[in-house]
C-alpha cells in the first residue's frame, strides 16, 4: 500500500469489508492511470514525429515551406542585402565592336559649360561605350521537298522520286527537335507550354501532339547512348544510388538513380525492389554503392550507408520525448562532429585516407560502444537502429577504407533533386514512350553537366546522326 496517505497500521486497523472495498478501487485506477501513462506515451511519440522536418528525418528538403524553416541563429549583421561596399565588381562584359550590327557614334554640339560650338574629332579615343542588346525577329528556316511522279514511255507504271537519306524523316530539323526536348526535360515545361513556346515565340506551326511526336523522336536518337552508359553500370567501382517515387499513368513507379564518377543514368521503373538494382547492376557486382539503408540495398555487398541520413536520425532521437535516446543521440553526436572535422581534412586535401584511418580510430571506437548501449538500454526504434548498425558495422565505415568513396550519399541526391522537381510539376508520366523520354533526357542532361558539355550540342549531334543513317555518338569517352 505505498503511497497512501495512510500509514500500514491504520489501515489495518480499518475493518476488513472496507479494506477490500478500498483495495479493489485503488486496483482499479491503478489499471487506468497504467492505461493514461501509455496514452501518454504514444501521444509524445506522435507529436515528435509530428515534428520531423529534413534537419531531423529523412524527409526531403522540398517537403518544407520555405517560410516554416527556421531562421539562421547567426544574429542579423546590420548591412543592406547585396553587394557590400569593396567587393570586386561584377559586370557583363561588352561585345566586341567587330561583332556588333551597328556603330553610332554620338557627338556633342554644344559646350555644357558656355554653350559654344563644338565640332571637330575628339581628343578622347576611349568614348563611353553603351551597347543595346535585341533579339531579332525569330523565323524558322523552312526547307521545301518536293516529290514528283514520273510515268514511264516503256511500261506505263508510275514512279515517285525518293528523298535524300539526309532529309529528317520528322517534319523538323535537329536543332528543333533538341529544343523541343530540352523545353520539356531540362526547363520543366508541360507539352502545350513547349508547344505554345515553339508557336508564339519561334513562330514554328505547333501543337501539344506535335510535341509528343518530337519527344519520341528525341528519344530514339538519344537512346542510343542512354543504353551505352546502363552498360557501363556492372563495371563501375563507385555508384551512388538513390530513388524518389512517382506514377506512369495511374500506377505508382520509381525513378531511380545511378550516379558515377563521370556519368548519371536515370531508370523509370515500376517496382522499389532488390531486381532493379540486379537488372542494371549484375548480380555480381563488385564496387561500393553508397546510399540509404532500404532494403532492396543488403543484396549489395559492398555499401556505405549514408551519414547525412545517421546523422538525422540521431538528431531525431535528441529531438524526441525518450531521456535514452535524447542521451544517446547527444553522445553520439560528439565523436561524429569529430570525426567529420578529419574528413573534410581529406576532402581538402591536406589530410590523406590512411592517416584519416588512423586519427579517426579512437571516435569510431567511440561510436561504435555508443551504440552497443544503444542496444542494452534504448527501446523501440533507437534500440532497432543501434541493432542494425551494429551488425553492419562495415557498412559504415567504407569510405575509410575504399578510394573515392564518400560518407554520404549527396551525389545521388542531388542529381535527384532536378527529377523531383520535374516530377512535382509533371505528376509522372502518362505511358511508357514518356517514361523512356524523361529517364533518357535526365540522364544525358546531368551527364552532360558532369562532363561540362552541352546538352543541346548533344542532342543536336546525336539527332544529325540518325538523320543521316550514321552511328550514334556515345558520352563515354569523356
Amino acid at each position: 500500500m505505498d503511497g497512501l496517505p495512510i500509514t500500514a497500521e491504520q489501515f489495518a486497523a480499518l475493518p476488513a469489508e472496507f479494506r477490500a472495498i478500498l483495495q479493489a478501487i485503488i486496483a482499479h485506477y491503478e489499471r487506468r492511470i497504467g492505461l493514461l501513462e501509455a496514452r501518454v506515451v504514444e501521444l509524445e511519440a506522435e507529436l515528435a514525429a509530428a515534428k520531423k522536418n529534413p534537419r531531423n528525418s529523412s524527409k526531403p528538403p522540398s517537403s518544407e515551406h520555405p517560410h516554416a524553416k527556421p531562421k539562421p541563429k547567426a544574429p542579423p549583421s546590420g548591412r543592406r542585402p547585396g553587394g557590400q561596399p569593396g567587393h570586386e565588381k561584377h559586370q557583363r562584359a561588352l561585345i566586341p565592336v567587330e561583332d556588333c550590327v551597328a556603330v553610332h557614334d554620338h557627338k556633342p554640339t554644344t559646350c555644357g559649360g558656355c554653350g559654344k560650338s563644338l565640332r571637330g574629332a575628339a581628343p578622347d579615343a576611349t568614348p563611353l561605350r553603351k551597347q543595346i542588346l535585341e533579339i531579332p525577329p525569330i523565323m524558322p528556316d523552312v526547307t521545301e521537298h518536293r516529290l514528283h511522279r514520273l510515268t514511264c514511255p516503256g511500261c506505263g507504271a508510275t514512279t515517285c522520286g525518293a528523298l535524300p537519306p539526309d532529309v529528317p524523316t520528322i517534319e523538323a530539323g535537329p536543332r528543333l527537335v533538341a529544343l523541343a526536348a530540352l523545353l520539356m526535360a531540362d526547363f520543366r515545361c508541360s507539352k502545350r507550354k513547349a508547344a505554345a513556346f515553339l508557336q508564339d515565340v519561334l513562330n514554328v506551326p505547333c501543337s501539344p501532339g506535335w510535341v509528343v511526336k518530337l519527344q519520341n523522336f528525341a528519344t530514339g536518337a538519344l537512346r542510343p547512348a542512354y543504353d551505352d552508359l546502363v552498360a557501363r553500370l556492372p563495371d563501375e567501382p563507385r555508384l551512388n544510388i538513390d530513388e524518389t517515387p512517382t506514377k506512369q499513368a495511374k500506377l505508382k513507379a520509381w525513378l531511380w538513380t545511378f550516379v558515377a564518377a563521370t556519368f548519371t543514368v536515370f531508370s523509370l521503373r515500376k517496382s522499389r525492389k532488390a531486381d532493379a538494382l540486379h537488372d542494371h547492376l549484375g548480380e555480381n557486382f563488385a564496387g561500393v554503392v553508397g546510399c540509404d539503408r532500404a532494403k532492396m540495398y543488403f543484396s549489395i555487398d559492398k555499401v556505405q550507408w549514408c551519414w547525412a541520413h545517421l546523422i538525422r536520425d540521431f538528431q531525431s532521437w535528441i529531438d524526441g520525448p525518450d531521456a535514452t535516446a535524447k542521451r544517446l543521440g547527444h553522445d553520439l553526436m560528439r565523436p561524429i562532429t569529430r570525426l567529420f572535422e578529419l574528413w573534410w581534412n581529406v576532402r581538402e586535401g591536406t589530410l590523406t585516407r590512411e592517416e584519416f584511418r588512423e586519427q579517426s580510430q579512437h571516435d569510431r571506437d567511440e561510436i561504435d560502444s555508443l551504440l552497443l548501449r544503444g542496444v542494452h538500454l534504448a527501446t523501440g526504434k533507437p534500440r532497432a537502429t543501434c541493432v542494425e548498425l551494429r551488425r553492419h558495422r562495415a557498412r559504415l565505415w567504407a569510405f575509410a577504407e575504399h578510394d573515392g568513396v564518400e560518407p554520404t550519399n549527396n551525389a545521388a541526391e542531388r542529381a535527384l533533386r532536378q527529377a523531383v522537381i520535374w516530377r512535382k510539376l509533371s505528376f509522372g508520366t502518362q505511358s511508357a514512350a514518356g517514361s523512356r523520354f524523361v529517364e533518357t533526357m535526365l540522364t544525358i542532361i546531368e551527364t552532360c553537366r558532369q562532363q561540362g558539355r552541352s546538352a543541346y550540342a548533344f542532342a543536336i549531334e546525336a539527332l544529325t546522326a540518325r538523320h543521316a543513317g550514321k552511328t550514334a555518338p556515345t558520352l563515354t569517352g569523356a
